[in-house]
């Protein structure tokens, strides 16, 4: 007979035998919701998602149980300008990331592209909720496919993810924020399997045309951590209720789902031309926390761009007397 693990107010009971879970049911001890676990499951599932009992063997100890819906992982963060991050995983653990992300794995972790945004539900719901999780991936900008790292040895395994560009990498807890973080649609790094990669659509017309992200930025919804990136040096700020802050559009990274987000005009069209600020500027009003970074990619490429060759920026600034003169006898 297959022996059976129950979840049951927060703790981990079991083994039984597939006639006491049936009996259990009966009696009303458990329900459709009430998580079960045995050998062969990659996670702990609802009862009225397993659709028979069946015999096995006798099964090793299931992972812990925690009532969180993501999985529970261990990292640690190393470096300083050019960070990457390193995930603990226990056995059957997870951690989702963006393609091209992982930087190095222990043997024993598989790699496997899920369809859809890599959450709990997206992997083991139903095509249509796959093709949703996608589809909100794809109007992002980002693939239609996530990356999935799984734990499969005994003891503890790890995978490392490195940042795309100078900066910081920032560990976010979703618990502490009411489950829901907005950010860039590039800022997402890597998170815990449950986390779910989605969109957050901004009504306001002067945040799609001027925001810099338009009517779209990522949002993180779930339980567990998540890992974003940032340019530069990063500074958080806690806003109370009605307190404003006006932020350059491309220096905001990340916001919780209380902050108001809108855009303005700077108010002044010789300050917008002359000023080097541009013509708009967040406005971003509480309560709730928000990010924000020194060095936004699109700036670093910016200036990358003007001082490449093939732009005429090459040489310039580089103490030479003639200056762009010399580059003419260049081939």
């Amino acid at each position: 007979m297959s022996n059976w693990f129950v979840a049951v107010d927060g703790k981990s009971l079991g083994p039984f035998t597939t006639q006491q879970i049936l009996a259990g049911l009966a009696a009303g001890q458990y329900n459709e919701a009430t998580m079960v676990w045995r050998d062969g499951f990659a996670d702990w599932l609802p009862i009225g998602r397993v659709p028979e009992l069946q015999a096995g063997q006798a099964a090793p100890s299931p992972p812990p149980y925690s009532g969180k819906e993501a999985h529970e992982i261990d990292y640690t963060i190393f470096g300083n300008e050019m960070q990457f991050v390193e995930v603990e995983l226990d056995p059957q653990e997870s951690v989702i990331s963006e393609a091209g992300a992982m930087m190095y794995m222990h043997d024993q972790i598989v790699m496997e592209t899920v369809f859809g945004d890599g959450s709990r539900n997206a992997g083991s719901g139903t095509f249509f909720d796959k093709m949703l999780g996608a589809g909100k991936r794809l109007i992002t900008g980002e693939g239609l496919f996530i990356t999935l790292f799984t734990y499969t040895g005994a003891g503890k395994g790890k995978v490392a993810f490195a940042a795309p560009y100078p900066g910081k990498i920032i560990p976010l807890d979703l618990t502490r924020y009411n489950g829901r973080i907005i950010c860039q649609k590039d800022a997402f790094l890597c998170a815990a399997k449950g986390v779910a990669v989605g969109i957050a659509f901004q009504k306001k017309i002067g945040v799609a045309l001027f925001g810099g992200e338009g009517f779209i930025m990522q949002q993180l919804d779930g339980d567990g951590m998540v890992f974003v990136h940032a340019g530069g040096t990063i500074i958080e700020k806690e806003l109370a209720a009605g307190e404003t802050l006006r932020v350059d559009t491309g220096c905001l990274v990340a916001l919780t789902a209380t902050v108001n987000y809108d855009i303005e005009f700077v108010g002044n069209v010789k300050s917008a031309i002359f000023g080097g600020e541009g013509f708009f500027f967040a406005n971003l009003r509480g309560p709730g926390h928000v990010w924000l970074q020194s060095l936004p990619f699109s700036r670093l490429a910016g200036r990358i761009w003007e001082a490449a060759p093939q732009t005429g920026g090459g040489g310039q600034g580089e103490g030479s007397v003639l200056g762009g003169i010399a580059n003419i006898f260049e081939r």
